[in-house]
């Protein structure tokens, strides 16, 4: 099988992104791309986002997940601790988040570390969630292999008899990580390939050294 990509072409040129522009913070100039995608583009999940890690086989992997919460600290998502992505956090804890809105011609990329958030907060999220959300946390042993389709909906309808009138109890192996940014890059494209590349890079004294990147 051959396909030949390389007429594949687009012009960016719906916006820029200058050094002198941007705020000192990096987590505000997040704050106002996230506002503006969601405003002004039809973009389904905003918050979509690739979380890579690396694995036990020492092979990169990325996967999409949801961003939940985002605060000047860093960014939360949930799991299952003991999925694949669970593990592989758990042994190496230093991660890249990366966020690509085309229609806006943006994307994002950030290096950081992932840690647990309190169990109080995975509970408060776990609450708010639908009820068929809930039944398919305890239902799925993520990452695992299973037989066929029909062993997860045979569980998830005892689940469902056995948690009838009751309130669906949060997994102990189901939770949030917030990512500690320690370096967050922003990408506008722009004409010609001359994209504009803004790097914010975390100090000893918890400043951002911000730098322009070479496209």
């Amino acid at each position: 099988m051959e396909k030949d990509l390389g007429n594949y072409r687009k012009s960016y040129e719906k916006s820029s992104l200058l050094k002198n522009e941007v705020p000192e913070n990096p987590m505000e100039l997040f704050q106002k791309w996230f506002y503006e995608i969601d405003a002004h583009f039809e973009i389904d999940e905003t918050n979509a986002m690739t979380l890579s890690t690396i694995g036990s086989d020492g092979f990169p992997k990325g996967r999409i997940v949801l961003l939940k919460k985002y605060t000047f600290e860093g960014f939360i998502f949930y799991t299952n601790y003991s999925s694949e992505k669970g593990k592989s956090i758990k042994a190496n804890p230093n991660v890249s988040l990366s966020f690509f809105w085309h229609a806006a011609e943006r994307q994002i990329v950030i290096k950081g570390k992932a840690e647990k958030i309190a169990e109080n907060l995975s509970d408060g999220y776990f609450e708010s969630r639908p009820r068929g959300s809930q039944l398919g946390a305890l239902v799925s042993e993520q990452s695992n292999v299973i037989e066929n389709r029909e062993e997860l909906e045979t569980r998830l309808k005892k689940l469902e008899r056995t948690y009838e009138g009751r309130e669906v109890p949060r997994p102990k192996n189901w939770g949030g990580y917030i990512v500690k940014p320690v370096e967050l890059e922003f990408w506008q494209g722009r004409p010609n390939r001359l994209h504009d590349r803004i790097r914010y890079k975390l100090q000893g004294d918890y400043s951002w050294k911000i730098e322009r990147l070479q496209p």
